[in-house]
């Protein structure tokens, strides 16, 4: 394992309370041409509530100790990954973490992005919901219905996943896009039928509103969290990256063994209570690693579901923008 940790969205952010929790315990690799420490230098991160981005920036022991290696950091919020991807994009930020989907829409969109880590993949922590008491039992009911997502998020690829699993077509059912508040807004009112949400949506919309899960990614999507860095920034910087991601992993193995204590940080910042933010974290693992070939292969695959269904305008090959250290990219 590396030295990462994870966040999340989708970010909230990986596994189960009953799946095996991965820690990091190793320090990311450089080559020996790098040098050691840091220059001063300012890293610009982008992080969403609910998240363990949210529970390390709530925390301030990240930034305490980046500080004294010569690095200092700023944070801007998000709603969402697509949104923390296009600031990427322009430059806003030089570092984010996102769910699977993003970063493949936004290598669509000619983003010069690297994928630097991955944590653990959380297939419970996002979610196909339906209200309370709906007609719809199995996912081939969802034939005809209204659906609605937040476009290019992590959820697309299992909203895709889940309708050839049930011998359905994309265009079998009636999709919407909308951020996480407004589709919790039009699912209570009944407007659409079904959401597919992450994590702390989903486990909120359970407890509050008494939505039923109709399935969660298990066995149709990894739901990976990937640590995604401006290409240019993880050039220039490459030991500052590192760095940055050592002390995210050791921010990753106190959530791990403190579920408690960062549901109480971040409960708050999401205006929900300590046990329902609890049980959003205990979906979630934490230990990040660099990306392995078996995940940037099925990253791939997702970018060549997307790019059939015509949801991308090209294809886009991963492999070419995963961070290798020590290598140009």
């Amino acid at each position: 394992m590396s030295l990462l940790s994870r966040l999340t969205r989708r970010s909230l952010l990986a596994l189960t309370l009953t799946a095996p929790l991965v820690v990091a315990s190793a320090p990311l690799p450089l080559s020996a041409a790098e040098t050691p420490a840091a220059t001063a230098t300012t890293l610009r991160i982008g992080w969403q509530k609910g998240g363990a981005l949210a529970v390390i920036k709530g925390r301030g022991d990240f930034e305490k100790s980046l500080k004294a290696q010569g690095i200092t950091v700023t944070w801007s919020e998000f709603p969402a990954g697509p949104q923390m991807l296009e600031a990427l994009n322009v430059g806003s930020i030089d570092l984010g973490v996102v769910g699977e989907t993003p970063p493949v829409f936004a290598q669509a969109a000619g983003a010069d992005l690297l994928y630097v880590a991955n944590e653990p993949a959380s297939p419970q922590a996002e979610a196909i919901l339906v209200p309370k008491g709906s007609d719809i039992k199995t996912l081939a009911d969802l034939k005809g219905k209204r659906v609605v997502l937040n476009k290019g998020s992590n959820v697309h690829y299992l909203l895709v996943q889940a309708l050839k699993k049930a011998g359905l077509q994309y265009s079998d059912i009636t999709v919407s896009y909308l951020p996480p508040a407004d589709a919790r807004a039009a699912f209570e009112k009944g407007a659409v039928d079904a959401w597919v949400i992450w994590d702390p949506f989903a486990s909120a919309a359970e407890a509050q509103s008494g939505a039923v899960r109709l399935a969660d990614a298990t066995g149709l999507a990894d739901n990976y969290n990937f640590y995604i860095a401006r290409r240019p920034f993880a050039e220039q910087h490459p030991v500052v990256l590192k760095q940055t991601l050592d002390e995210i992993a050791k921010e990753g193995g106190w959530i791990t063994t403190h579920l408690d204590d960062a549901a109480a940080i971040v409960a708050p910042q999401i205006g929900l209570s300590i046990d329902i933010t609890r049980t959003a974290f205990g979906h979630y693992g934490y230990g990040a690693k660099l990306v392995s070939e078996d995940v940037t292969q099925r990253q791939q695959k997702i970018a060549d579901a997307f790019y059939d269904l015509k949801l991308i305008p090209k294809k886009v090959e991963v492999s070419p923008v995963v961070w290798r250290p020590g290598l140009t990219n």
